[in-house]
């Protein structure tokens, strides 16, 4: 007598399972990225020349652009994902006391602590520093603070004593350029929230990815064509950096039917690595690089999964890499070699990113939940139940008078 045991049938693990909570690797994962940004801006911060992953990315992107991409691609699934169990009002509430609050601060760093610092030690007067105006430190602030960066330096500082301002002049974060790229992003995700657009019709999210890989190519075939039918669209960044945003978008969209699989993985590795090396990697590795981020957070070992799972250090060291390897070009650190000078520049970015999210981007992310994030449907019963009861007391008043 034989009894056949059929195996069990082996669970397929979805991107939304895989991803659930905080038991993935997002997190170092977002870390590695931002100091792959690092080690790209170590060459020409340094002295050392050009990226060189640039010319073996078939001249497509350095090293630390594919990083960029990377973030961007995790950013469209992750804020997606928000922007999909929230309202209008407590999204864009979110998701600007996610990116200003600490966006500021680097500002004020380099304006009032980095810039003063340089200037006293090259013994000039400090009533010459702080001039209003374009040019000096309070021009900084003013013409930053949105986001776009139109003034990127102060003064002369750095102009002359480090190598990048040799070639750029005056430069105290080249970093920060992205960040309003990133912000139209998540505006673009906010109308759509607020047209109901992922309780009602997902599909757009795929028909707007699969407008811009349409532009994207068309970009490549003609790069003057947009610009000339579109201005907006003559900038290539704002095509490059929405279209791998969006794909991290429809794998938010879509994460109940995207399937982590070992052999997809491996696959899109093949093609993210073959697309960089010989071209294609923004029309074809796209996708492939998304769904390759998102598999390696899957698939991690369970120590990767624990780190960073609670404090995001990314945007920290983001926003304070270029400055203080500009600063420590500045003090002739580079003179001491290039692997000594990225060693120090991310061990001062990471404990300044330290600072950053204990500091600021924590104590913001707290009041997620306080005055517009509360969310639109719960200010307007407030204000209904406050109309409720002043039009019952005048009511009442008026009884009491025609009592009276």
């Amino acid at each position: 007598m034989s009894t056949d045991v059929s195996p069990a049938p082996v669970e397929r693990v979805t991107l939304r399972s895989g991803l659930s909570g905080r038991h993935n690797a997002l997190g170092v994962i977002r870390f590695l990225l931002a100091a792959a940004v690092i080690v790209s801006h170590g060459f020409p911060l340094s002295g050392w020349g050009n990226d060189p992953f640039f010319t073996r990315f078939h001249s497509q992107e350095n090293l630390g652009g594919v990083a960029v991409i990377g973030f961007f691609a995790i950013s469209g699934y992750l804020i997606t994902r928000s922007g999909m169990a929230s309202g209008v009002l407590e999204y864009i509430w979110r998701r600007a006391l996610r990116i200003f609050p600490a966006f500021w601060i680097v500002l004020a760093v380099g304006a009032f602590i980095v810039g003063p610092a340089v200037w006293l030690m090259e013994q000039r007067p400090m009533s010459e520093y702080f001039t209003p105006g374009a040019g000096g430190p309070f021009g900084y602030i003013s013409l930053n603070w949105q986001l776009t960066i139109h003034q990127w330096g102060i003064h002369d500082i750095f102009a002359t004593t480090t190598p990048y301002g040799e070639i750029a002049g005056s430069v105290f974060n080249g970093s920060l350029w992205t960040l309003s790229y990133e912000w139209y992003c998540y505006l673009l995700i906010g109308v759509l929230v607020l047209f109901g657009v992922f309780s009602r019709a997902k599909i757009i999210i795929a028909a707007l990815t699969v407008v811009f890989l349409f532009l994207q190519i068309v970009r490549f075939a003609s790069p003057q064509t947009l610009g000339q039918v579109v201005p907006w669209l003559s900038d290539p960044l704002t095509i490059n950096l929405t279209l791998i945003f969006l794909w991290g978008a429809c794998f938010a969209v879509y994460a109940d039917k995207v399937i982590i699989d070992d052999k997809l993985g491996l696959l899109a590795a093949a093609v993210t690595i073959y697309t960089l090396i010989n071209g294609g990697f923004g029309i074809v590795g796209f996708p492939a690089f998304a769904y390759l981020l998102m598999w390696l957070a899957v698939r991690a070992p369970t120590p990767f999964k624990k780190m960073f799972s609670k404090n995001d250090y990314s945007y920290g060291i983001y926003l304070y890499g270029f400055l203080v390897q500009q600063f420590a070009a500045y003090m002739g650190w580079n003179r001491w070699g290039y692997p000594i000078y990225i060693v120090i520049s991310l061990v001062l970015s990471c404990a300044l990113a330290f600072a950053s999210w204990h500091l600021i981007e924590k104590r913001a992310l707290a009041l997620k939940d306080w005055g517009p994030g509360r969310g639109l449907n719960y200010w307007y019963q407030r204000v209904r139940a406050r109309f409720g009861r002043a039009q019952a007391s005048t009511n009442e008043s008026i009884g009491d008078l025609n009592n009276g």
